[in-house]
């Protein structure tokens, strides 16, 4: 049973790691639309270059909010496959269109187009009340020109999901020579459409009843009011050290689990999608409120500098200086950029007790506290919440004023509290664990040293590549290598062979190891893009 609880957490890891690869698109949809949208709607004049250039950006942000589909089936489709990720990219596409293809086939069948979608037309021929007839309406729409049903990303992440499936299955296929054109990943294109219409079929006598479920789900979730919130803020935080925390969060940005606005005439699905509308609408009045991320701000900017402080005064004095260059780093990179996990990790490898009894429900209830008070205010660090000075307007922020030194106050205490209560060994407490300082030496092993060459030619760059190989058990072991905005995402054939999260931390300067079966991630940081990188290049991928 364990075995199969870990083998069933390592494939959803490994999408969840995928599935942030589309997420780099929204993110610069949110800052074109956080910079353009004011310089359009109110501060330069039509006409002029400037503002034909801002517009031309900010229809750019409008775009990667109406193709959402799109950039979902690429991601999730290029990141699950093994290899010929190209040609998965290209085939996710293939199938998404041939699935709605299908269902708008089945769909016509049933004398369903998009000219007979209307609520009279169900109430003559389909025997629908009004009610039922106007929500049945709201079912399909138009994905890439074709008609089909309204999933958002859903139907994307199947499509994506069994590309990479088909990819990794017969994307090597070898064929006889008179067959041999439709080798390899051709193979695959030979294959999307037979199985997306069984895909399509199954989908669309599925999604009426899935989407009933999503219906009362969402329902629930706003029925709960703040105590949904508070539930989301801890759920979230608890699932990070499985890297799991987006499965979570996804459905809630994206699909209507989060919510539903018509915003100048449009209707949004999706915290993420109505938040960007509200900051590209002329006529909006305000950023949204329970957009699930302004409780961030509280930990991000209060709590994380608490627990900091605390974890400098309950060193040793001898080891502060130390402790002090470990945590800055790991500070301003969550309060700056948003990214959160060197400084959780740091909590979490202390004691997990620490993180999940004292951090976990602080920051659920951070989420609580900033819809209380009716916070909006866009982004939650200090990179991504300049564009605020642009549309001050849409801007209730006052809370945060006592909030956030209150937030700074209860996990400078608390932790300190705990961590001399029960002796728990955060960094400087223990002088074996100032080995965690190897920040510094990780830096140097990666070329951060001007790329300075040991006596054998090989660069500091290379060595640390290798290491983390050889930390695998060679290359041979080494089934994938991806990575996602802070982690290293490795599948290995023999995990026996792979070395303890003992040596990731200490001898390679890593905040940490996730463990599930034979899926390891390796949490480096914002690094980790250059770390994968040279990983595959080292391997030949």
């Amino acid at each position: 049973m364990k075995k199969m609880f870990s083998k069933f957490t390592g494939q959803f890891q490994y999408i969840a790691g995928a599935m942030m690869i589309p997420i780099i698109v929204l993110v610069i949809c949110g800052l074109l639309m956080g910079f353009m949208s004011p310089l359009v709607n109110f501060i330069l004049e039509p006409g002029s270059l400037f503002h034909t250039i801002a517009l031309i950006l900010s229809k750019m942000a409008s775009m990667i909010m109406r193709n959402l589909p799109l950039w979902f089936v690429i991601g999730l489709s290029f990141g699950l496959s093994k290899n010929n990720k190209g040609y998965a990219a290209f085939v996710g596409v293939f199938m998404l269109m041939c699935v709605n293809t299908a269902i708008g086939i089945l769909a016509s069948v049933d004398g369903i187009t998009a000219l007979t979608l209307n609520v009279e037309f169900l109430m003559e021929t389909k025997g629908m009340l009004y009610d039922e007839a106007l929500i049945f309406t709201k079912l399909f729409t138009n994905v890439l020109g074709i008609f089909t049903y309204d999933t958002s990303i859903f139907v994307a992440i199947i499509s994506g999901s069994a590309s990479a499936i088909l990819m990794n299955k017969y994307g090597e296929v070898k064929l006889p020579n008179f067959l041999s054109f439709f080798a390899g990943a051709k193979f695959v294109m030979v294959l999307t459409p037979f199985v997306a219409t069984i895909l399509g079929a199954l989908i669309y006598f599925i999604w009426p009843m899935f989407n009933e479920g999503i219906q009362l789900l969402a329902k629930f979730i706003g029925e709960t009011g703040l105590l949904g919130t508070f539930v989301y803020g801890c759920v979230d935080k608890a699932l990070l050290p499985f890297g799991l925390h987006h499965l979570l969060t996804l459905p809630l940005r994206y699909t209507e689990l989060g919510g539903a606005m018509m915003i100048d005439g449009i209707e949004y699905l999706g915290t993420t999608n109505i938040s960007n509308a509200l900051i590209g609408s002329p006529t909006a009045t305000s950023y949204l409120i329970r957009d699930f991320t302004s409780g961030r701000l509280l930990t991000n900017l209060g709590g994380f500098p608490g627990a900091t402080l605390a974890m400098y005064f309950t060193a040793k004095k001898e080891n502060r200086k130390k402790v002090l260059a470990l945590l800055i780093p790991a500070l301003f990179t969550a309060t700056f950029v948003g990214v959160t996990e060197p400084i959780e990790f740091t909590i979490l490898f202390a004691n997990p007790l620490l993180y999940y009894l004292i951090h976990v429900p602080l920051a659920g209830l951070s989420f609580f506290l900033t819809e209380l008070t009716q916070v909006s205010v866009q982004g939650f660090a200090l990179i991504f919440m300049i564009p605020n000075i642009l549309q001050p307007d849409k801007l209730q922020a006052m809370s945060l004023l006592y909030l956030v030194p209150i937030y700074f106050g209860l996990y400078f205490f608390i932790f300190k509290w705990a961590i001399l209560k029960f002796d728990i060994p955060t960094p400087g407490r223990r002088d074996a664990k100032i080995s965690l300082s190897s920040k510094k030496d990780y830096q140097s092993s990666i070329g951060l040293d001007n790329g300075k060459s040991d006596t054998k030619g090989q660069s500091k760059s290379e060595m640390f590549t290798g290491k983390i190989i050889e930390g695998f058990g060679g290359s041979d072991n080494m089934l994938s290598v991806e990575n996602c905005a802070t982690r290293l995402r490795v599948k290995v054939k023999d995990s026996s062979v792979v070395q303890p999260k003992e040596f990731w931390v200490e001898e390679l300067g890593a905040m940490g190891a996730v463990v599930s079966s034979c899926d390891f991630q390796i949490i480096f940081g914002t690094q980790v893009i250059n770390i994968c990188s040279d990983v595959k290049k080292a391997l030949g991928k």
